[in-house]
């Protein structure tokens, strides 16, 4: 096991228990106390957890990370409307990455219908998604699995993305700001994100309003990296959520925007240039169909100030 995935599973325990002994931990990750004192030195020199005399600790003020089961049931109605909307990037023939998430499991289950289509992906939630597509070719990654989100990370998904190339990444996180990008509570989860965008000649983030505003530890994704964002639009309170959508379309960030509860058939991709109001963008979205989105991809706005 590297340093790197030894410590990612030494920060994840802490994170489950709060506070765990040096031995328990040289246990789980099959090395010496030594080694894993060393490891807990290092991650406190970060800030990301605390040493106590025999092991570590969750240091003051950090939260863990949600779950899948916690995820699933978070925006679910804004995830349906951005997957509508992401899919209508998707042509026939295509090769596309997808990377693990709970809104790109929407994706896949919309990209079955596609024809010729082949997806690498490093979730079992998105390969199971496209299980029964016939038309769909799925390349899976090797690697680690990783149970709180089924997906496969470490050593193993990374060298098995190398020499790969896709015309577009699919990917979703825990946060999205305009300053850093797109960022996710996991190391090991971050690398591999990071190796599936390597792969890609575009690069489009699904995040719904509730992500925008929100920095989590390890960058994925910077925001000069980021080709489209597809999200749901925010509450007319979510002053932070609109702000940063207007910072991350300011960076050259391609921006189209779903409404929750208007189902797949309404959509909305703005003109270059232009920046509307929230009527505008709901009464815009009745016209645009998957297919016409499609066919606008080149124009998606960039809602650059005037």
């Amino acid at each position: 096991m590297f340093a790197a995935e030894r410590r990612q599973l030494i920060l994840e325990m802490v994170r489950a228990n709060g506070a765990v002994s040096l031995r328990e931990l040289a246990r789980v990750v099959q090395t010496s106390e030594v080694t894993v004192r060393r490891d807990v030195r290092a991650l406190e020199a970060e800030g990301l957890l605390d040493r106590r005399h025999g092991g570590a600790v969750l240091p003051g003020g950090f939260t863990r990370e949600s779950g899948f089961p916690q995820k699933s049931l978070s925006a679910t109605a804004e995830k349906t409307a951005i997957a509508d909307l992401a899919a209508g990037l998707v042509g026939e023939g295509e090769a596309i990455v997808v990377g693990a998430g709970t809104t790109t499991q929407e994706l896949a289950r919309r990209l079955a219908r596609v024809p010729g289509l082949t997806v690498v992906t490093n979730s079992l939630l998105v390969a199971q998604a496209l299980a029964h597509a016939n038309r769909v070719e799925v390349v899976m990654t090797g690697g680690t699995l990783r149970g709180s989100n089924y997906a496969l990370v470490g050593s193993g998904a990374e060298q098995s993305l190398q020499g790969l190339r896709v015309s577009r990444a699919f990917l979703s996180g825990s946060g999205l700001t305009a300053e850093r990008g797109l960022s996710t509570s996991n190391m090991l989860s971050a690398s591999v994100d990071r190796a599936l965008v390597q792969a890609a000649a575009e690069v489009v983030v699904l995040a719904d309003h509730t992500k925008l505003g929100t920095d989590t530890m390890f960058q994925t994704v910077p925001t000069d990296v980021i080709t489209r964002l597809v999200t749901d639009e925010p509450p007319p309170h979510d002053d932070r959520a609109t702000t940063e959508l207007q910072a991350l379309a300011d960076q050259g960030v391609q921006i189209a925007v779903a409404g929750p509860a208007a189902g797949p058939g309404r959509h909305d991709v703005p003109l270059p240039g232009q920046r509307r109001t929230r009527a505008q963008l709901r009464n815009a979205s009745n016209s645009l169909t998957p297919e016409q989105l499609q066919d606008r991809t080149p124009r998606v706005a960039d809602l650059r100030r005037r």
